[in-house]
């Protein structure tokens, strides 16, 4: 299900926003820095500082995590259902992927890894390539913008 394209654009990216469920219907959004592809078959994240995430995924294992390059505005969207995982042998791998794919994590902060079970992945796009702009295009406006952003806090 997670291709090697897909494992590489998460890579590249590591922030995912994660959609989880509060036991009173409403939604929790949370963004992960710690997203990261387990195996062909999950997404994983570092449980860092997410109470109210954790909480809901024990109620309601259902979660959707949106993954988006903030210059090209593409991305993909998984869904899945996600397992809270504290066994010793989960972490060790995890900790693995993230030392081999350059993620800087701290073991003793880490509470749990989430493994995210992926059954359906889609493709984001934005309605900027509507008109017919080009990734390139898309792109050079949008590094423009986030350049004249940092320039106002440098």
């Amino acid at each position: 299900m997670i291709t090697p394209e897909i494992a590489a654009f998460v890579h590249r990216q590591r922030l995912g926003f994660h959609a989880t469920v509060c036991a009173d219907g409403t939604p929790n959004l949370s963004p992960k820095g710690t997203t990261a592809v387990y195996d062909q078959e999950h997404l994983m994240f570092a449980e860092l500082r997410s109470p109210q995430t954790l909480a809901n995924l024990e109620t309601n294992p259902s979660i959707e995590v949106n993954m988006v390059d903030p210059i090209v505005r593409k991305g993909w969207r998984f869904k899945g259902k996600a397992a809270v995982r504290r066994e010793s042998e989960v972490r060790e791998r995890a900790l693995e992927i993230y030392e081999r794919e350059g993620y800087t994590v701290y073991p003793e902060r880490i509470g749990a890894i989430v493994l995210i079970r992926v059954e359906s992945v889609r493709e984001l796009t934005s309605p900027a390539y509507d008109d017919g702009s080009s990734e390139q295009d898309v792109a050079a406006w949008w590094a423009e913008r986030y350049a004249q952003q940092a320039r106002r806090w440098l």
